[in-house]
């Protein structure tokens, strides 16, 4: 983007070009810069230049002979070179700096495409929208003709071979674009002005600007030259009426002539091209022939796929386009359902035009919209694509475009064309839709997190190792990560987002980051469904204050307790008693006091594993664990340890506790006991698997706490439990992982 200022001020003469040692191209991997990076070295002037990032195009630069750095480029600029930005790259970016620096001179694109065309006669094409397709046209035209024109256009020609033809006849045809008053750049022979609308508003303020910056291009038209205007068209009309010279206005082309490309946008697009190549001296006949072959450039109505989904790319960006380009797909594929993804292009072109946006996407039978592309712009307040899917009974709001291919998947079904639509980064959509598609298809892949960070990490890997087992031998592709090890260490997540990322997350971790909520948050940012209970529901569970607040409103009785903030915060109850961090695993810190003396050291150990202290009355009795899977109890495990108390080795070294399943209890008992586990998951929000620890007392049951991501080793409760309900332990894996899909799939309803 340019202002005035800059391209009056900024800028050296064009005629400087010539005397530059080499030319350094700023955003050389885009379409319209790598086309010329290719023709500076064919011609033999040195060339080299940077981009943002990695691309198909910056690797063919490289093959090709032209040097490209990913990244700044400012210490690679040397004396005696001139610097091309393309109107994308800010004056503020590190490498106009340096050539300011330098005393380098700076050049617009648009200077660049104009010398490059110098001494040929051209054939400009410019217009709102129709240039790409317009220009290659009146290019296959020529060619066809053995003219052998310069051919540079907006977007990659497959049947060119890309966006550039550098021939070395008579003839330039170039895409001229208006924004920015670029097109002044230029010297036109043949100006062809496909429409007109008011577009650019943060270069052009008014319409009359932009007709009045149009005007002045085709007045640089010499005595011979003709204006090829669109007679369809109110503001091409506008500017044809104000120019004085040789004029001819045109319309869609003859249906007699098939074209290759649909719609009738594309017969008025052909109409300019064959009154173009006319005025060129070409063959009627033949000129519109040629132009029939014309088969399209890259993200234009570009069909990617054909069969059972149709797949698209196009690059409408305004109202009109987007009108004309799904008139052109119902006309191309009658009686099919027309799915649009669309990105709207700049904050200032989205602005007080929802309802024109809303009216155009409305010919589709579902558009799902994401945020705006801003390029350099800042966001505006109130700005947002929100603002035209509210005004779509059809719309969908999907705010991260990464999210785009894979909800707009989740949609699609056979038969069904897909259009990938606007002029930012919605380009790579169709391909990331199709490799989507190609997902449905492969069998499952689980990602088995375990380790972390907690105090129960080592248990966490056991739990890993166990789940990992029980899926291979069930032939279930799954792979085991820590991670905790991944974020501190490589910090590489790449593998969890793209086309190759799992279907689902088996959490084996337990303690602290794990079932707090942590790790579930880190998975719904990035949208993998994952097993046990969801962010909320799991720090309720790990905040053991909270969640006995929770399940005492919900008519479970509860030990009475207190939470101490500090390690010398007065106990008024009495012995005896137990004391455990308030947020950590079951039996991590955790301590029985008998005496008075014993209180403190057990406080004090509590406060090395977290910076809140629950103390609360020892509820004698049979302890039992209950696991609850979805809406149902399993059988309770009696847990009777040695040492007459439970903590962390009871609960984990082989042979420290006896576990009884079924328990010993009457079957009164062990009713109640399941019918506490079942409310305590309920009342606190849970899902998927948790296992409830409850101390009952003649017959009464106290819940102690929730576990959302309980342990999976030999020694745990859950699987003996499980097994004697008659659930094998891959069998509990697979529910499980079933379960977080299912889930899944309820939520993106």
């Amino acid at each position: 983007m340019r202002t005035p200022e800059e391209i009056a001020n900024r800028f050296a003469p064009t005629t400087q070009l010539g005397r530059c040692r080499g030319l350094y191209l700023v955003g050389i991997g885009g379409s319209g810069m790598s086309g010329l990076a290719f023709i500076l070295r064919r011609r033999g002037v040195p060339v080299r230049g940077s981009d943002a990032s990695e691309s198909e195009t910056t690797r063919a630069l490289r093959d090709g002979g032209v040097p490209v750095r990913i990244g700044s480029g400012a210490d690679e600029l040397e004396p005696g070179w001139g610097v091309v930005l393309s109107d994308a790259i800010p004056l503020e970016a590190s490498e106009p700096v340096r050539a300011a620096e330098l005393g380098l001179p700076l050049f617009r694109r648009s200077q660049l495409l104009g010398w490059l065309a110098q001494g040929r006669r051209t054939i400009a094409v410019t217009g709102s929208h129709g240039k790409t397709t317009t220009t290659g046209m009146i290019a296959r035209a020529l060619l066809d003709a053995e003219l052998d024109p310069l051919v540079v256009v907006g977007a990659a020609v497959p049947e060119f071979g890309g966006p550039v033809v550098d021939g070395q006849g008579d003839w330039a045809v170039l895409e001229a674009c208006e924004a920015y008053n670029g097109m002044l750049d230029l010297d036109p022979s043949v100006v062809v002005l496909t429409n007109l609308e008011w577009e650019h508003v943060d270069f052009h303020r008014t319409f009359e600007s932009l007709v009045e910056s149009v005007s002045r291009f085709v007045r640089k038209l010499p005595a011979d030259g003709v204006l090829v205007y669109c007679g369809e068209d109110a503001g091409a009309r506008l500017v044809a009426e104000r120019f004085e010279g040789p004029k001819v206005a045109y319309g869609p082309l003859d249906d007699r002539w098939p074209l290759a490309v649909p719609g009738r946008k594309n017969r008025l697009n052909a109409g300019g091209a064959l009154a173009a190549c006319v005025a060129a001296g070409l063959d009627p006949e033949a000129a519109a022939q040629s132009i029939g072959r014309f088969r399209g450039a890259e993200r234009r109505l570009q069909v990617l796929w054909q069969e059972p989904i149709t797949v698209l790319s196009d690059y409408a960006h305004n109202p009109t386009e987007i009108e004309a380009s799904l008139d052109a797909c119902r006309e191309a594929y009658p009686g099919r359902r027309l799915l649009v993804a669309y990105q709207p292009h700049l904050f200032s072109r989205t602005q007080g035009k929802y309802r024109e946006f809303a009216e155009a996407l409305g010919k589709a039978d579902l558009v799902f919209l994401t945020d705006i592309y801003p390029a350099r712009e800042d966001p505006i307040p109130g700005v947002s694509s929100a603002r035209i899917a509210e005004l779509l009974p059809n719309g969908r709001y999907v705010p991260c475009r990464h999210l785009l291919p894979r909800t707009v998947a989740a949609e699609a079904r056979d038969g069904d064309v897909v259009v990938g639509m606007g002029a930012g980064t919605i380009g790579s959509f169709a391909e990331e839709f199709l490799q989507e598609l190609e997902r449905k298809g492969r069998p499952l892949s689980v990602l088995i997190a375990h380790g972390g960070d907690s105090a129960e990490r080592e248990v966490s890997l056991h739990s890993g190792l166990a789940v990992e087992r029980a899926l291979l031998g069930r032939g279930v592709k799954c792979t085991r990560v820590d991670l905790s090890e991944l974020l501190l260490g490589k910090g590489d997540l790449r593998f969890l987002t793209g086309p190759e990322r799992p279907d689902v997350a088996f959490l084996a971790v337990h303690g602290t980051n794990a079932e707090d909520g942590a790790i579930q948050g880190l998975c719904r940012l990035l949208h993998l469904p994952f097993t046990g209970s969801d962010i909320a529901a799991s720090a309720l569970a790990m905040d053991k204050r909270l969640a006995k607040r929770i399940l005492s409103e919900a008519g479970l009785r509860v030990p009475c307790g207190a939470v101490l903030r500090s390690p010398d915060d007065p106990v008024e109850l009495e012995p005896p008693l137990v004391v455990k961090p308030n947020a950590q695993g079951s039996t991590i810190g955790m301590g029985f006091v008998r005496r008075r003396e014993e209180l403190r050291p057990a406080i004090r150990r509590a406060f090395q594993y977290d910076t809140t202290v629950l103390v609360e009355e020892w509820v004698e009795g049979v302890e039992v664990s209950v696991p609850v899977l979805g809406d149902r109890a399993l059988p309770p495990v009696e847990i009777a340890p040695r040492s007459g108390t439970y903590d962390f080795a009871a609960k984990y070294e082989v042979g420290a506790t006896e576990e009884i399943v079924p328990a010993r209890m009457p079957e009164e008992w062990i009713r109640r006991a399941e019918e506490a586990a079942v409310a305590a998951h309920r009342a606190l929000g849970c899902c998927g698997l948790t296992r409830t620890d409850i101390i009952l007392r003649d017959g009464e049951p106290f819940v102690l706490e929730v576990n959302t991501l309980p342990g999976l080793t030999p020694t745990s409760l859950v699987p003996r439990s499980a097994e004697a309900a008659g659930i094998d332990f891959a069998d509990l894996c697979l529910w499980m992982i079933h379960d977080a899909l299912e889930r899944s799939k309820k939520e993106a309803l």
